[in-house]
């Protein structure tokens, strides 16, 4: 029943995370934002949430992470409604703000108490898969549940989803969750917490602003300063005796390993699903709600995988089932690689589920061993580690892939004559701007202008592909060296010093 009650969270932040994307058409024409307040409407949350992860983790280890829990489901529901009746642009960009702190108190929370409830290693290990299952469905089921409300109700009834899953998680947990708090966690350091929100957010912002707008000095100096101020954060952390974040943890070589496989496949993810879902759309020619139809074998997939890896990690090494998991995602991205803009939806489709099939299991086992290697008192601190690689290697998989593509894309549209200059420049900007062009132009200039897009879009989506196969297939390598000999992990009691620095090991029943 903990579990049940702990899945309710995860499953809500998935879908916060797809159905806002379908809402904008309608909540532009009532609140009529500029283009500048869009963009943070969409970005503000993912930007709150990325920077006070590891705050609200550690946050929690000091005062309890059912408190925590509680205490973020009663602002995601306070938030929630403020946003689903904001009558301005102003005033839904601070709800999706105080939206997206609340939200980062609860991933490493639910995450952390799994680790507390389920201490038997496998058990822990089925416990954690039905967790990322949760998420994977969120994620698949956002834009057709999206899609429904919209076509009944008003946009704001989007944000309202969360709001009797918090009523339900307030109501049970006091029951069904245990508490946990690490007695000696001592004070924490105000300080710390604004060098983690200085180091992050502007890292964050760098990555999400190349991804929109290309090359510029403003988000390169942005991460440039994020990462100046990660320094500085690091060594305050390692003078502190109680820091925010310990960094002894990644003296464990499983811990380390994971954070970064899990990593790089969301990088890959994170480009990878930018381009398809804009295949779906704007080459297939799909709506966002047959799109996410469309999605949901892959979800499927994935949540399937995530099932079984446990039970497979009784018969074989760990590393070699994340490897081998891994490798058939790089098949799956090379099967898009050969994706057509004519006909192509099937092939897509088939490469995109073969993908999820590969990574459900480092989903699974991989956030395992990042907190499983903490010992209990850290336990929300590491979560909230796996939470923030995820989110920035989202970040970065659509910064640096989607910059790819949307450079192949120009460099192969070739404009058809008789397209007026203003037009063709649009054309040239992206397949979305060749979609706009093409209503005030004639017929048949208009099916030359969306053949060309269609078609260099499609090739920015196959180099795309490629890409993020060879990264994959590096990763899976890493996996089956670096984790070969890890099992199901029994946590340690106390923190990791030099002489049990390495990857941890224990051996199954």
């Amino acid at each position: 029943m903990g579990l049940a009650v702990l899945a309710l969270p995860t499953l809500l932040l998935a879908l916060d995370q797809s159905v806002l994307f379908l809402a904008l058409p309608h909540l532009t024409e009532d609140l009529r934002p500029t283009g500048t307040q869009m963009l943070w409407i969409m970005d503000v949350y993912g930007f709150m949430m990325a920077g006070f992860l590891v705050t609200m983790g550690t946050l929690g280890d000091r005062i309890g992470r059912r408190k925590l829990l509680l205490i973020g489901a009663v602002l995601v529901g306070a938030a929630s409604v403020t946003a689903a009746f904001s009558t301005s642009a102003e005033m839904l960009i601070t709800t999706r703000a105080l939206l997206g702190i609340a939200a980062a108190s609860l991933m490493p929370s639910t995450l952390a108490l799994i680790s507390n409830m389920f201490q038997e290693p496998h058990q822990r290990g089925r416990a954690i898969a039905v967790w990322a299952s949760c998420f994977m469905a969120g994620t698949a089921l956002g834009p057709v549940i999206g899609g429904v409300l919209l076509e009944f109700f008003w946009w704001g009834s989007v944000f309202l989803l969360g709001v009797p899953i918090m009523v339900v998680l307030l109501i049970a947990a006091p029951f069904v969750l245990p508490e946990y708090r690490d007695p000696d966690g001592g004070r924490l350091d105000l300080f710390s917490v604004v060098l983690s929100l200085a180091a992050i957010l502007p890292v964050v912002y760098g990555l999400k602003v190349l991804a929109r707008d290309g090359w510029q000095l403003l988000p390169l100096a942005a991460i440039a300063a994020g990462t100046a101020v990660g320094a500085v954060f690091v060594r305050r952390q390692r003078k502190l005796a109680h820091p925010l974040l310990d960094l002894r943890l990644f003296r464990y070589g499983a811990f380390t390993a994971s954070l970064l496989i899990l990593m790089i496949t969301m990088v890959t993810t994170g480009g990878s699903y930018l381009f398809i879902t804009g295949f779906l759309q704007m080459v297939a020619g799909l709506s966002p709600m047959q799109a996410g139809l469309w999605m949901v074998p892959s979800a499927l997939a994935s949540i399937a995988a995530a099932m079984a890896a446990p039970i497979l990690v009784k018969r074989l090494p760990m590393g070699v089932v994340i490897g081998a998991g891994l490798g058939l995602t790089a098949a799956g991205y090379l099967l898009i690689a050969f994706v057509d803009a004519v006909g192509g939806l099937p092939l897509l489709v088939t490469g995109f589920v073969i993908v999820f099939l590969g990574t459900g299991p480092i989903g699974a086992l991989g956030t395992n061993l990042v907190v499983s290697s903490a010992p209990p008192e850290r336990g929300g601190s590491a979560a909230s580690l796996s939470e923030t690689s995820g989110e920035l290697g989202v970040s970065l998989g659509v910064a640096a892939l989607g910059s790819l593509g949307t450079a192949l894309y120009r460099g192969e549209i070739a404009v058809p004559d008789g397209v007026p200059a203003p037009a063709a420049d649009a054309v040239r900007g992206g397949a979305e701007g060749a979609i706009v062009v093409v209503q005030g132009l004639p017929p048949a200039l208009g099916d030359q202008v969306l053949t060309a897009a269609r078609e260099a879009y499609t090739t920015g989506l196959n180099t795309v592909a490629v890409v993020a196969a060879v990264l994959v297939a590096g990763t899976a390598v890493l996996a089956i060296t670096v984790l070969r000999k890890a099992g199901p992990v029994e946590r340690p009691e106390e923190a990791p010093d030099e002489a049990t620095a390495g990857v941890v090991v224990a051996s199954s029943a």
